[in-house]
């Protein structure tokens, strides 16, 4: 599913100001707040907005250390390891990969020496043949979601000129 151009900027407007009102997020975009909530409806349904929750730092909560943990598991014990990863709640994220490691965990502690008690959390368990780590220096480009949400909207307007001018141009 794409966004257009009035996605893209209600995506925007409650990013960065995710306590705007419908009523108030359509003055300012320009549309009936019917139109407000009826995108916003079909982008929560679609799972484009996924919630609304606060954005918390784990630094701020006194886990200032931030890792990354490359997995490799033993053949068929893909489900327990998630379910034994789910259990850590250092372990902030969890994906599965191809190449040299079969899984990528983002972790944190409360000091370096709190990592070792992290990593040996994560990796006693069965499932786990090895772990190799690496400690997050710096997050000069932290999580970002909106240069893409505007450049999706970008291309969807794009690609409905193209399309309604038939030239495919």
């Amino acid at each position: 599913m794409g966004i257009d151009r009035l996605d893209g900027r209600l995506i925007v407007l409650l990013a960065r100001e995710p306590r705007i009102g419908v009523l108030e997020a359509s003055r300012r975009l320009g549309v009936a707040r019917g139109t407000v909530q009826a995108r916003l409806n079909r982008l929560q349904s679609n799972g484009v907005i996924r919630g609304f929750g606060p954005d918390i730092d784990p630094a701020a909560l006194g886990y200032p250390v931030s890792a990354f943990a490359t997995l490799e598991i033993k053949q068929g014990q893909g489900a327990r390891v998630r379910a034994h990863l789910d259990t850590v709640p250092e372990v902030l994220e969890l994906h599965t990969t191809t190449g040299h490691g079969d899984m990528l965990c983002r972790l944190v502690a409360r000091s370096n020496a709190d990592l070792q008690r992290v990593i040996d959390l994560v990796v006693g368990f069965d499932g786990i043949v090895r772990a190799s780590t690496a400690i997050v220096m710096e997050n000069p480009v932290p999580l970002r979601i909106l240069p893409l949400v505007e450049q999706a909207a970008e291309d969807r307007d794009r690609q409905w000129t193209t399309e309604r001018r038939g030239d495919g141009l």
